[in-house]
């Protein structure tokens, strides 16, 4: 079994700035990319930003140079540090990851609240 677990969300004011970070636990071969989508009420889920085994990201437009995506693979974990954040930010933010078993999986957080208000 497989479980990603996230952490850090919250309310913030704009402007202001989060971390996220998500942990896999469980027994594979490898883990190809993980990354980190969100979901706003009434809208369907996109991606945020990934990251491949070999450090390659990659970012939705509306929040580059904004956010920042890292993996440390010796621990299996994943983050996301947003800086300046706007209140279209304000989302339920999902840790995913591609997992290599017995065949290619993808697995899913729980998801986390990000509310941007003032």
């Amino acid at each position: 079994q497989v479980q990603l677990v996230e952490s850090g969300g919250g309310m913030v004011q704009p402007g202001g700035s989060l971390r996220l970070s998500c942990a896999a636990s469980g027994s594979w071969f490898r883990i190809n990319a993980m990354g980190w989508y969100r979901q706003a009420p009434g809208k369907e889920r996109e991606l945020v930003a990934s990251i491949t085994s070999g450090g390659i990201t990659n970012y939705q437009v509306s929040v580059k140079g904004r956010f920042t995506i890292d993996r440390d693979g010796a621990k299996n974990t994943v983050s996301l540090r947003m800086n300046s954040l706007k209140p279209e930010d304000t989302a339920v933010y999902y840790c995913n990851a591609e997992i290599v078993r017995w065949g290619t999986f993808r697995y899913w957080g729980q998801g986390t609240q990000v509310t941007v208000s003032s």
